[in-house]
This record gives structure tokens, C-alpha cells and sequence, in this order.
């Protein structure tokens, strides 16, 4: 069932306008889809910074992690189904409609008193938040594969990509600021939520659909970067059915990509959740050590992205696979540097966990192109989709609740094993992609 429609094509442009039209209007909607999905990062993650004011009015650690994890359950479905949905609609109108709505339920959290009068609440909320949250990232994978051809795509989606860090990195400053001019601390949800909105509507203003909706050719025209397998076909818009049963479960190469990511998510995750207390238990660190640690590990993600974005489109040519498996052989040499280095050797663990943040994020980014680069344009976000509920469903809560029961049982040796192990299945299931993609890329 289509929800919003999408972008009607419109009678082609004259030969003269289109190289001009075509490379203003890509430039504009990238810029669209990238402070749209920052704002999403704006009001995705900012409910923990109000834990410890939560926690001082009476409610327990357990009780806040519960109701946290409402996001990520939520996300990892929506992300999949609302992201079959968002295939057959407008790109412009959906992301701007799930960035709202988001929004708004932080701003209801923060200044209804209701809404944070219990975990239940709380968690619904939260739940809620997360499946709006859900409709951020398919959208944008369907803006980027309409006007960004296949040899191209891995870098420009390596620089989208930083939106995240821009959107996630601004939740400090606008919490600071929101308590210097409001002085509550309810004001850390609702002013990031009016910030959100801003960003939703600049992004309406400057996202378009597709090239054909603003009289343009498509993309493998304008740029002669046609897929193998490439056919007018490929611009019709595609029933729920077909895109579920014809281009997404029955594709085997997209299964495969998906079990990677799961992979791949545990150890970002397993990483990431887990190295403040390991880093203070098994290696010595103070607390201003690993804090400083936990910022470079995600910052030194940044350009770890670009590069792999690059090294995919022109080294391989488009392919992404041999880049995922080199940037995953290199986080699995630096998960076990990280693991068995000596406590007290504090710049060799700091250089590891920043060499597992460069890299870790590459392929995170990575195995998102492939899924949109391995179906037709009309179903990219369902096939983003399917990789993401596999990605926060297995390996990102994985991460955060088995590595738990894992190292309570077996120490941080077993913990460090699931997560070596990791590194090699989703090396594993990323060369089963290899010569589908070859096939694939001309």
C-alpha cells in the first residue's frame, strides 16, 4: 500500500539544460539527505544524556537500559519494513515525515511530565521514536541510487555517511545549550527535537525524488555507467510483493550480505559498548583515559569511511567486496592487538581501538552500498533494509546483552573470542558476494 506517492516523471528537459540542471540539482539533493539524516542523529541518541537525571529521581540503571533498548528494536524493524515503503514512495516526503515525527516525540518527552512518569511510557516512547527513526536511512539510499551512478556510489555514500558523525557529535553542544537557556533538564529532549525540525524542513526544501520527476534522463544515462544487468525495468516502480519475493528473499548474494553485517555489527558494537568498562577493568585506564579513548575510536571513523568509499570506487572499480574483506582482515589484526596487548601499555591500546575505528566503519557503510548496488533502484530500501534488521536485530544486540552473559561466564578472553570469531564469518560471508558483484559490475 502506498502511503506517499512517489514523484511523477515530467516531460525531458532540452539537451542543453540537462548537464547544468543535473549537476546543481545533485549537488542540492546530496546536501538535502545530509543534514536530514544529521538531524535524525539529533534526536536518536539524546534520551541517554537525561539517564543520570532519571536515575537521580529514583529509577534504576537496568530499568533505563530497558527502556533504551525500545530504539533499537524499533529501528532494526522499521528500518526493513518501513523501508519496503519507502521504495514505493516519494523520497522527499518520507524522510521529512519520519524526521518529524521523531522529533516531536522528543519534544513530547521533554515537556510532557507524563512521558517520562514510567519505564513503560518511557519505552513505548522510545519504541516509537525508534521506528520513525527507521525511516531516515531508506529514503536517502533512495536519493542516492536514482542520482548517483554505481562507480561513484561508494564514495558519495562514504560522505553522506559522516552525517552521523555531524548529527551524533552536535548532541553534546545542543544539550549544553539547551541548559543554559532553559536551565532544565527536560530541555536536553525537547531543544534538539526544535533543531530536528529545522533540519526537516530544509531538507523538504531541498530534497527532489528522482531525475525523471525534475525532466532529466536517468543517472546510468546521463553518466553511461550502466549495470550488467541493467533495463528499463529498472525504472518502474515495483509492487510490496515483487520487491519482497522477487528481488529481495529469493536473492541468495543479499542474504549473504545481510549474515555479513550482523558480523560486522557485533564487533562494532562489541566494541564499542564494552570499552569503557573493559578498558578500566582488564587494562588500568582512568576514566578521562577511556573517555578520551571512546571519542577517538569513533572520530577516527571519519576518514576510515572516505578512504574505503574511494578504494572501492577506484580501485576496485565499483566493487565492494574486495574492500570489505581488507578492511575486515585488518580489523581482525587489530581486535587481537587491542585484546592480548599488556595492561599498562596505554598508547599501544589507544592505537588499536582508534585503528578498529578507522576501519570498522568502513564496511558498516559498505555492505549498505552493495545491498543497493545488487537489486533494482525500486527496491534499494528494502534490500538496506533487510541488512539493517540484521545488523541491530542479530549483532548490535548481541553485542549489548550475549557479550555481557559471555564475559560474566568465560572473561574478557571469551568476550575477545566471540569477536575474532566474528571478524572471520563476516569476512566469510562477504567473499561469497565476490563473483555475483563481479558479474554484476561491467
Amino acid at each position: 500500500m502506498k502511503i506517499i506517492s512517489p514523484a511523477k516523471h515530467t516531460d525531458r528537459l532540452p539537451l542543453e539544460r540537462i548537464d547544468p540542471e543535473y549537476k546543481r540539482l545533485r549537488f542540492q539533493v546530496f546536501l538535502g539527505i545530509f543534514i536530514g539524516y544529521a538531524g535524525y542523529y539529533l534526536v536518536r541518541k539524546n534520551f541517554s544524556l537525561v539517564m543520570p537525571d532519571l536515575i537521580a529521581q529514583g529509577y534504576s540503571k537496568a530499568d533505563l537500559g530497558f527502556a533504551l533498548s525500545g530504539v533499537s528494536i524499533a529501528y532494526g524493524l522499521s528500518k526493513f519494513l518501513m523501508g519496503n515503503v519507502s521504495d514505493r514512495s516519494n523520497a522527499r516526503n518520507f524522510l521529512t515525515i519520519g524526521l518529524v515525527l521523531s522529533a516531536l516525540t522528543m519534544i513530547l518527552m521533554g515537556t510532557v511530565p507524563f512521558a517520562t512518569s514510567s519505564i513503560a511510557i518511557m519505552f513505548v516512547l522510545l519504541f516509537l521514536n525508534g521506528w520513525f527513526q527507521g525511516m531516515g536511512w531508506p529514503p536517502c539510499g533512495r536519493v542516492m541510487v536514482h542520482w548517483f551512478s554505481t562507480k561513484e556510489r561508494g564514495t558519495k555514500m562514504a560522505i553522506w555517511n559522516i552525517a552521523h558523525n555531524v548529527g551524533g557529535g552536535l548532541i553534546g553542544p545542543l544539550s549544553i545549550a539547551a541548559i543554559v537557556l532553559f536551565g532544565t533538564w527536560e530541555s536536553k529532549l525537547y531543544f534538539p527535537g526544535v533543531v530536528a525540525l529545522l533540519s526537516a524542513m530544509v531538507a523538504y526544501m531541498l530534497i527532489r525524488d528522482t531525475p525523471q520527476s525534475c525532466g532529466l534522463p536517468t543517472i546510468e544515462e546521463y553518466k553511461n555507467d550502466y549495470p550488467a544487468d541493467y533495463s528499463n525495468k529498472h525504472e518502474e516502480e515495483l509492487t510490496a510483493k515483487e520487491i519482497f519475493f522477487t528481488y529481495v528473499f529469493k536473492s541468495r548474494v543479499l542474504w549473504y550480505i545481510a549474515f555479513a553485517n550482523a558480523f560486522v555489527y557485533l564487533v562494532r558494537y562489541g566494541i564499542l559498548d564494552w570499552a569503557p568498562t573493559f578498558l578500566e577493568e582488564a587494562k588500568g585506564f582512568s576514566v578521562s583515559e577511556t573517555g578520551w579513548a571512546y571519542f577517538a575510536y569513533e572520530y577516527a571513523g571519519i576518514p576510515g569511511t572516505l578512504l574505503c568509499g574511494w578504494i572501492s570506487d577506484k580501485v576496485f572499480k565499483g566493487r565492494r567486496a574486495p574492500a570489505t574483506i581488507i578492511y575486515m582482515i585488518l580489523v581482525l589484526v587489530a581486535v587481537i592487538v587491542y585484546w592480548k596487548n599488556p595492561a599498562g601499555n596505554i598508547l599501544i591500546d589507544n592505537i588499536a581501538l582508534i585503528a578498529i575505528g578507522f576501519l570498522i566503519y568502513g564496511p558498516v557503510m559498505l555492505i549498505g552500498v552493495q545491498a543497493l548496488d545488487l537489486v533494482p533502484k525500486k527496491a534499494a530500501g528494502t534490500a538496506a533494509g533487510l541488512t539493517g534488521l540484521f545488523g541491530y536485530m542479530g549483532g548490535a544486540l548481541f553485542a549489548n546483552i550475549a557479550m555481557g552473559f559471555v564475559v560474566d561466564d568465560f572473561g574478557w578472553d571469551g568476550g575477545f573470542m566471540v569477536l575474532v570469531a566474528a571478524c572471520v564469518l563476516a569476512i566469510f560471508f562477504t567473499a561469497l558476494t565476490w563473483n555475483k558483484e563481479k558479474q554484476h559490475i561491467r
